[in-house]
Formats: structure tokens, sequence, C-alpha cells
């Protein structure tokens, strides 16, 4: 059974699919060629960002005849028109913004109930709650695949029973998405939520992977003076070399205008942090967990909503400032990945989908990356005579 807040907002969604359709040459295209033969009663749970950018792959996934679950991984970029569309579109929908952790966690045992034999998420949570269920659902389960580094994180952490394919190692996936687009996209919804410039600001970035240093070179292009910190030395002499300042955790937090973090992992500015945060300093996320920047423990001061997705917080006598509530700001307070970029990632993904459900017998347990001939087909196709109109 569907459970979404209100179906009636599925109008106002579907109002927004033909101009997203048009800049989804690619996406369309594999839709079109997805294998009805292979997917035909396959029962395919999805744990997603629920935005508009969506719908084309579950409406695409629901037309070749599979069962499609759907949660969306994050309460915080969920957006109820999207949930309401893709239950109208066929999907069985479990999601809703703002949901709780024990709501979530009961979408995640509402999922375990429909016995999934395939995967495909962001955050790795759901095949994680697979993995520890005792139930028939890890029975039934033949693969998975993960979009995230901080989803193949926590997969690397547990004995998988199954194969799980890394997408997010893909080379167009890190080279457009991870290290152009969420930086870019980042700045976008900064700019717009705050209403201010990074013109001369000092601004920390926390995490120097892909993500991290799209974010750092945006920030260098809109005027900001950038620090970086990063656990990894390497990281460190190339964040130099790309015109960053290497800094400790103290240092940079004490001089920084703004801090955004880009790790992946949990609580990296955490409640020892905070203190040392300068009079001022705007806080961001932009790594897949709500919890990079450790928000129960930031909630333990005095905090008020001055702005839309801004929060004041008095920090032992300083004025600080929370984006998105500690959510991925460029999805929760702002639309991702433009719809023609993102065009590419969704192609991605179906055709990664395709290829788990026809080929996942022939690899063993454990984590493995997506084969590149998925992406070199994709390739093959984005580079031919594909046009927004068509």
């Amino acid at each position: 059974m569907t459970r979404i807040k209100d179906p009636s907002a599925a109008a106002a969604a579907e109002a927004d699919l033909p101009w997203l359709q048009r800049y989804i040459p690619l996406t369309r295209r594999v839709a079109a060629d997805l294998s009805r033969t292979t997917l035909r009663g396959r029962r395919l749970g999805l744990n997603v960002h629920l935005d508009i950018k969506m719908v084309p792959v579950v409406e695409a996934l629901v037309q070749a005849g599979a069962q499609v679950v759907v949660l969306g991984c994050n309460p915080h970029t969920t957006r109820d028109g999207v949930a309401a569309l893709m239950a109208a579109r066929g999907a069985k929908v479990y999601a809703w913004a703002g949901m709780t952790e024990a709501e979530r966690q009961e979408g995640f045992r509402w999922a375990l109930s429909h016995e999934c034999e395939f995967v495909s998420e962001m955050g790795g949570e759901l095949l994680a709650a697979v993995v520890r269920d005792g139930s028939t659902s890890r029975q039934t389960l033949r693969a998975g695949m993960e979009a995230t580094g901080s989803g193949i994180l926590r997969l690397q952490a547990l004995r998988l029973p199954v194969p799980v394919f890394n997408w997010d190692g893909l080379t167009l996936k890190q080279g457009l998405h991870n290290r152009y687009l969420v930086g870019l996209m980042v700045w976008h919804t900064f700019i717009n939520v705050t209403a201010l410039t990074l013109y001369a600001r000092r601004v920390l970035v926390i995490g120097y992977g892909l993500v991290g240093q799209g974010i750092a070179e945006y920030a260098r292009l809109l005027g900001a003076r950038v620090m970086v910190c990063d656990i990894d030395p390497v990281r460190l002499v190339l964040a130099r070399q790309q015109g960053g300042e290497p800094v400790s955790m103290r240092e940079g937090l004490a001089r920084a205008g703004v801090v955004v973090t880009a790790t992946g992992c949990d609580r990296v500015l955490g409640a020892d942090d905070f203190p040392h945060l300068a009079d001022g300093c705007i806080l961001a996320n932009a790594g897949h967990s709500n919890l990079e920047i450790d928000i129960p423990a930031l909630r333990r001061y005095p905090t008020r909503e001055v702005r839309p997705a801004i929060e004041e917080v008095a920090v032992e006598g300083r004025t600080v400032y929370l984006l998105a509530k500690g959510a991925m700001l460029n999805l929760a307070a702002g639309f991702g990945d433009p719809l023609d970029a993102f065009d590419l990632t969704s192609a991605l993904m179906l055709a990664g989908i395709e290829f788990m459900v026809q080929h996942h017998a022939a690899f063993p347990a454990g984590i493995h990356l997506l084969p590149s001939d998925v992406e070199h087909r994709i390739a093959v196709i984005a580079t031919g005579p594909l046009s927004p109109s068509q």
C-alpha cells in the first residue's frame, strides 16, 4: 500500500514534466530501449532523492513491466508532489517531506515486506536494512546498485550476500556530477538562499574529494579565498596546487566566513568544533549525510529561523548560521543538478538497472564497479545525433 502525504499534489508536479522531458533526450532513448523481457515482473526497490528528475526513471521501469517500490533517501529532499506523481504512474511509494527517523525506519520495514529482488539507491540504507533483516527479504534479494560515495562506505562495512554495483565510481558520473555539478549548484543555491556573494569571503571546504574539489573551484571563480581541510595529505597537496590553502580544522573554523562539509561521513563537524567557529560563520553541507554537521549537538544551542532555509544559532557568544537544516544544500534548498545535466545520470541509472537484472548472476557477492560496457553504451548514444527536441 502506498503511503504519501497528498495524492492531489501529483497534478502540480505533472505540470513540470513537459519541460523536463524536452531536455532529457538521452534518458528517453535509454527508457525506450529497456528490455521488457528482462524487467517484466521483477520487483525493484528504489531509495532515491524524490525530485522531479527521478520521475522519468520510475515511469520507465513501470512501463517496462517492473514492480517498483520507492522510498525517499532523504526527508529534506523529498518533494510531496513528486512522491504523489510516482504513485500515480504505478509505483508503490512510502515517502513524504519531513519524515521523522522513526517514520523512515518504518518505511524500510515496509519496503522489506515487498521482498524486492533488486535495489537501486542513494546512500546504501535500504541494502543495509536488507542485510540486517532475518526474514525472506534477504533471501529474495539478488543484487543492488549504489550511487553515492557515502553509500559505498556504508556497504563496505557489511558482509554483503549479493553483488552490489558501484556506479558512483564511473568516469562519467565522477567527471560531470561529482566534480562539477555539485559545486556549481551548491553555490547557486547558496546565493539564492542567502542573497550574498562569495566575493572576498574566506570559505573552508572540509573534504577534498571530487565533490570538494568542485566546490572549491567554483568558490574561487566566484571570488572566495578558499581553505581546505582533509585528513589525506595527498589531497592537501592537490588543494595547494589548485589554489587552495591547506589548514587544520581549528585554524580553518576560526577564520572562515563560510564552511562547507563534503566528506560523506557523519559528524565531521561536531560538538567540540562549534565553539571555534568565527562569529557570523555560515554552515552548509554538500555531502549525502544529514549529519556531516552534528545537527543534534548544534541544536543544543538557542536556535531560530531568520529566513527560509536559514537558522541562526547562538554558540557561546557567537552567532552562526545553518543552511537547509544541515541537509544537502543543493537539493534540500535548491533543485540539484540542472535538468539537461542530470539526463546523463538518469540514463546511466536506467542502463545500470537493466545490466544488474540481466547479468547479476555472473558476479560474486560484494561490491563491484559497474562494468565500463554500460558507461560506454551511454557515451556512444550521448555523442550521437541527440537533441533536446528529439
